[in-house]
C-alpha cells in the first residue's frame, strides 16, 4: 500500500464527521454510545437524566442526528453501536453488540475505555476478520494482513452512515479489496494499525472534552 499521511487523513475525516456526530451542540453522541454499550434499548428519559436535560431538549437533539435507530417502543437501539445485526460484531464485557462500520470497532474501545472482541466478515471473500481492540491498541489480529477501507475523504460529510460507514469495511487482505477499490476512485486502504492510529487522532480531537467530563459516566 502507498505511503499515507495519517494526520492529514484524520484532519479531513474530523471535519467531515464533526457535522454528522455533533450537530446538536449538547454532546449527545458520547453518552448515548455509553448507554448503548450496556446492551439494552435506551429510553429518552435515560439520556435526559444522564445529561441533566429536559426530555424535550434531548428529543430535539436526536432529531438532528441522522440514522439513529429506534425500536417499536421509541427506544434508541442504534447510534454507532447498534443492537441490530451488522457485519461488524463487537463484544464488550460479554455483551454481543454490533457497530455501523469497521472504524467504529477501533475507535469505540478508546471512548468507552473498554476492551472489545471484534469479528467482521470480509465483503469480498467471506473470511471473518478477528481482532481484540483495547483502549491502547489492536491485539490478536487474524488474518494478519487484513486491511480497512476508507471512501473518498471529500465525501464523508453530512450523512455519516451513508457516506462513510457503509464504505468502511474490514477486508481479509489488500488483494481481496482490489475489486472494491478499483470501482471507487479516491478510496483508500489502510493497515489495521494505520486505521487505529487515525482513530486515536479522531478520538483525541472530537471527543477530548467529552472524555474529560464523561469519565464520570457509568459505562458498560
Amino acid at each position: 500500500m502507498q505511503s499515507l499521511n495519517l494526520s492529514e487523513i484524520a484532519t479531513t475525516l474530523k471535519e467531515g464527521l464533526r457535522e454528522s456526530l455533533f450537530p446538536d451542540k449538547i454532546g449527545l453522541f458520547h453518552p448515548l454510545l455509553r448507554l448503548l454499550a450496556k446492551g439494552s434499548p435506551v429510553a429518552l428519559g435515560q439520556i435526559a437524566a444522564t445529561l441533566h436535560l429536559f426530555p424535550s431538549d434531548v428529543a430535539a437533539a436526536l432529531g438532528m442526528l441522522r440514522n439513529v435507530e429506534f425500536d417499536q417502543d421509541g427506544n434508541i437501539v442504534g447510534a454507532g453501536i447498534t443492537l441490530n445485526p451488522t457485519r461488524h460484531r463487537f463484544e464488550v464485557n460479554g455483551r454481543k453488540l454490533f457497530t455501523w462500520c469497521a472504524m467504529d470497532t477501533l475507535i469505540f474501545p478508546m471512548i468507552l475505555n473498554q476492551t472489545a472482541r471484534v469479528a467482521s466478515t470480509c465483503p469480498a471473500t467471506g473470511i471473518t476478520v478477528r481482532l481484540t481492540v483495547t483502549p491502547g491498541g489492536v491485539e490478536h489480529l487474524e488474518p494478519a494482513d487484513a486491511v480497512v477501507s476508507l471512501p473518498k475523504l471529500s465525501e464523508t460529510c453530512c450523512d455519516v452512515r451513508a457516506n462513510f460507514c457503509n464504505q468502511v469495511h474490514f477486508f481479509s487482505s489488500s488483494d481481496a479489496a482490489s475489486a472494491w477499490l478499483s470501482e471507487r476512485p479516491g478510496a483508500t486502504l489502510l493497515s489495521i494499525q494505520e486505521a487505529w492510529r487515525i482513530g486515536s487522532i479522531l478520538v483525541s480531537s472530537l471527543f477530548r472534552s467529552d472524555l474529560e467530563i464523561g469519565g464520570t459516566l457509568e459505562c458498560c
